[in-house]
């Protein structure tokens, strides 16, 4: 995760007090957030909820575009640090276990594809930054979690690791997307497909 640049709204309040009261604020728009969701909202709509005057969300977090994007990495921060390690666990298995997790939190979900389709349009320099990185880093842990398992013969070995890692997900971006829209949708069991799909065969006797 590449650092905000210096002197950006992130950074201000950097004295332990204005730290403090930073994440008293991200703490309180993660609850909000968590089961609201982020549209057709606004700064002053938010600092209402969260308990706070605009000027101090402003403050902080600069816009609400950065709001956004700093309320859904906390969140990811303790999703990330709660899961334990798991490095024989597939890639679309991970996928399939986060998509369960993600149905107590939809308003997230939500959050997460807004600021995606954020990202692709033009003058949203902190959605664009925070989608490209983490599009990015998710590529790379996952293709090497896909060679490690293709190593040892989990994972079928014509495939390409960064192909397998792109391909996983975008499927667990787009079922996540349809089942926003839809909650029939089984993401879950169609990321188990998938993961069935890349496994290698069965060693014959």
């Amino acid at each position: 995760m590449s650092a905000p640049p210096s002197g950006s709204p992130r950074e201000r309040g950097s004295y332990p007090k204005g730290v403090a009261r930073r994440q008293e604020i991200l703490d309180r728009a993660i609850e909000v957030f968590a089961t609201r969701g982020a549209q057709r909202t606004s700064l002053r709509a938010i600092a209402s909820e969260v308990g706070v005057t605009h000027a101090a969300l402003t403050h902080y977090f600069g816009s609400l575009e950065e709001l956004l994007v700093a309320v859904y990495r906390e969140s990811e921060r303790r999703l990330d640090g709660d899961a334990p390690e798991a490095p024989d666990v597939s890639p679309a298995e991970m996928m399939r276990i986060s998509a369960e997790e993600n149905r107590e939190i939809p308003g997230m979900v939500q959050l997460y594809s807004m600021l995606v389709a954020t990202a692709l349009e033009d003058g949203h320099s902190a959605a664009q930054e925070f989608a490209t990185e983490r599009f990015a880093r998710l590529r790379e842990s996952m293709a090497e979690r896909v060679r490690h398992l293709q190593s040892a013969g989990r994972i079928r070995r014509d495939i390409d690791a960064e192909l397998v890692a792109a391909l996983v997900i975008a499927a667990s971006d787009g079922l996540q997307a349809q089942w926003l829209l839809d909650a029939t949708v089984d993401h879950e069991a169609a990321l188990a497909m998938l993961d069935r799909l890349l496994a290698a065969p069965p060693a014959e006797d």
